[in-house]
C-alpha cells in the first residue's frame, strides 16, 4: 500500500470507491461532486496494485483552518485501518502546511443511520470533538454535526 498526493488525478477511481459505499454516498449529485472535487482539492489516495482503494480530500478555509471534505475507503478494504492511516497521513501534511485546526461535517446522531453512527465513532477515535449541530444546513431531514480537532505540529 502506498499513499499518493496531494494531487492524485484519479477522479474515476475515486468515484468507484464512493460507488462501493451506497449507504454513505447514495445521493448521485453529491457523489459526483465529491469525486470531481478530488481534481481541485488537495487529495491523498491509498493505492494498491495501481488501484485507488481509498482517498481523503481537504478544503482550506483559512491559513490555519481546514476541513476534511471527504474520506472514503472502498467497501472491500474497510475495517483494516486504512481510513486511520490515510487520515494520519493527511494530518501530517496539513501540519507541514501550518494548519492548526481541522473540521469535518457528518450526519448528527439525531439521524437514524447506523452507517453514520460508525462514521461518528471513527471521527471521535481520530480525536475530533463535537462542536455544533446544524439541523437544516444540508436539508431538513439531514441534521449536520460539525466536529473539530486541533492538529499537532508547530502551530
Amino acid at each position: 500500500m502506498k499513499f499518493i498526493g496531494p494531487s492524485v488525478h484519479a477522479e474515476a477511481q475515486c468515484e468507484q470507491v464512493l460507488r462501493s459505499l451506497p449507504l454513505w454516498f447514495g445521493i448521485e449529485e453529491a457523489l459526483l461532486e465529491y469525486a470531481q472535487a478530488t481534481t481541485q482539492l488537495p487529495t491523498f489516495a491509498a493505492v494498491e496494485s495501481e488501484q485507488v482503494v481509498g482517498f481523503v480530500s481537504l478544503r482550506q478555509h483559512f491559513v490555519k483552518s481546514w476541513e476534511l471534505h471527504c474520506i472514503a475507503v472502498h467497501a472491500d478494504a474497510r475495517c483494516k485501518g486504512l481510513g486511520r492511516a490515510m487520515h494520519t497521513h493527511a494530518e501530517q501534511w496539513l501540519a507541514a502546511q501550518g494548519a492548526q485546526l481541522l473540521q469535518v461535517k457528518t450526519l448528527a446522531a439525531s439521524h437514524p443511520s447506523p452507517e453514520y453512527a460508525q462514521t461518528r465513532v471513527f471521527y471521535e477515535r481520530m480525536g475530533y470533538v463535537p462542536l455544533e449541530v446544524f439541523p437544516e444546513l444540508w436539508a431538513p431531514h439531514l441534521p449536520v454535526l460539525q466536529l473539530v480537532k486541533r492538529l499537532r505540529g508547530e502551530g
